[in-house]
């Protein structure tokens, strides 16, 4: 229980009703999870508006409803209402104050861009853990809490489940927190209520751009610049053409990282790495810091995520050799993940589900000239049509040898779904086979596999399971290709 009283204090609010002398028991937003004595919080989204439901929750039990318009509630009802400006801002301080601010017993970083943030967290915690810190992850993946994870609704979690994570994180010992960052998570105020002690900026590129996202990419620059406003230290892409807009208005120190720009930390020496079945890339790192790198992953896009990790664990006293061990030996669930099958050809996992995606893992692979690239991958089911035909057609440009397959088919028929993924390929001189079974087809390009070739199994990434008729079956990418080497 808090003290009501206690938890509005520092916040701009009317009480309009009842009483302020009372104990909460929970946050609620959900009116179906409404207990007796919780503070019910009326939060008005793009569907559904929480103020709709006031009455509902004072019935439930909830003994203060947060408005922020005019509410009428059951007069046998003994609720206190209190009213604020915007109820998702006031949300975040709230729930900060309900959980006792953890942030403040844990060192937060705050990771915000277009593309790497996934990786970049995970490289992080990678490091900082192998130099002995506690840390714990919120991301699009999941959310890691000492050896619980947890899976991810949203790349950014409402500001109530911030806070309940870092509270159990503090609680479970974590000295550290990385999280993923989202323009969404920073418009609709989730990350308000603490400071986080590092925001970083990856790259802008126009997405999230539409109805109950952003209305233009200047609004959607404006959102990712909200992090510069709260964090200490900024830390920021200077080869990113947007840097400058994105850090406007900014309130914390800043500091850059790039390739071979001006920028505080650079990458030099930049070099593709191919052996043994395995891809990577070597490249010097130069200026806050000076020793020579070697990641296990493909692409210069990989430079970028390993630099990014450098410039904000410099921060943490890490010394170099912990860096490189970390860096060497670090690799992301499904964000090219290479699985090793052959010393002859290599194989990776990644979760690359549109055209745009798959484009920029295709790029990234030619680089390296394989004997061939080869590219599996489905489409899922219910979602547009003209991602399979997008995708088909990248693929069957860009790809040696597309294997079509299924993905999470839905409620469709698998073959629907793939002969769109033909009509797609058809435009192009893309040789390709289909193989509606998953793991039929993993094997039919493991069997298949020649020296010198490339083979990314595509769209499934990190999901460990295949959606069937509203069924989650398990299946795990990573499961398949042992059971099948364990077949052969």
């Amino acid at each position: 229980m808090a003290a009501l009283l206690k938890l509005l204090d520092g916040i701009d609010h009317e009480c309009v009703r009842g009483t302020l002398e009372r104990e909460v028991s929970d946050i609620v937003y959900d009116s179906r999870r409404v207990v007796p004595d919780c503070m019910f919080i009326c939060i008005p989204g793009a569907v559904v508006d929480g103020h709709e439901f006031a009455a509902d929750a004072a019935e439930a039990g909830a003994g203060v409803i947060v408005v922020e318009k005019d509410v009428e509630l059951p007069a046998g009802t003994d609720a206190t209402v209190v009213r604020v400006k915007d109820t998702h801002y006031a949300m975040a301080f709230l729930s900060a104050a309900f959980f006792g601010h953890p942030a403040k017993e844990m060192k937060i970083i705050g990771i915000t861009g277009t593309k790497g943030k996934t990786t970049t967290t995970y490289l992080v915690k990678s490091i900082l853990e192998n130099s002995g810190r506690k840390v714990g992850l919120i991301g699009t993946i999941e959310i890691i809490i000492g050896d619980t994870h947890i899976h991810a609704d949203h790349t950014t979690p409402e500001s109530y489940l911030i806070q309940k994570y870092f509270r159990q994180m503090a609680d479970a010992g974590c000295d550290t927190v990385v999280m993923e960052v989202s323009s969404q998570g920073l418009k609709l105020h989730r990350t308000q209520g603490f400071v986080f002690d590092f925001g970083i900026f990856t790259n802008i590129e126009p997405d999230h751009i539409g109805k109950g996202e952003h209305k233009d990419f200047d609004e959607y620059l404006y959102c990712k610049g909200l992090l510069f406003r709260q964090c200490r230290v900024g830390i920021v892409n200077h080869d990113d053409a947007h840097w400058e807009a994105v850090t406007e208005g900014h309130t914390c120190s800043l500091e850059t990282y790039g390739i071979d720009t001006e920028a505080d930390l650079r990458a030099c020496g930049i070099s593709f790495l191919r052996e043994a079945g395995s891809l990577g890339m070597s490249f010097e790192v130069r200026g806050q810091m000076n020793f020579p790198v070697r990641i296990a992953t493909p692409g210069k896009f990989s430079v970028y995520n390993a630099l990014t990790a450098i410039a904000i664990c410099r921060h943490f006293g890490i010394s170099e050799e912990d860096i490189r061990a970390a860096l060497l030996t670090a690799k992301v669930k499904g964000r090219m993940e290479p699985v090793k099958v052959s010393d002859d050809f290599t194989l990776m996992i990644d979760y690359a589900h549109n055209a745009m995606a798959l484009k920029s893992l295709l790029s990234t692979l030619r680089e390296y000239k394989p004997h061939r690239l080869v590219c599996l991958f489905g489409c899922g089911g219910n979602r547009a049509r003209s991602r399979r035909y997008e995708m088909g057609e990248v693929s069957g440009q860009m790809a040696d040898l597309t294997i079509i397959t299924s993905d999470n088919p839905r409620t469709e028929k698998p073959q629907d779904i793939i002969d769109d993924i033909k009509e797609g390929i058809g435009r192009t001189d893309g040789k390709y086979v289909e193989i509606c079974d998953r793991k039929e087809a993993i094997a039919y390009a493991i069997a298949h596999g020649e020296p010198g070739d490339i083979i990314v199994l595509a769209g499934k990434g990190h999901e460990d399971y295949q959606e069937i008729n509203g069924v989650k079956y398990p299946m795990d990418e990573r499961v398949l290709i042992q059971e099948i080497l364990e077949g052969r």
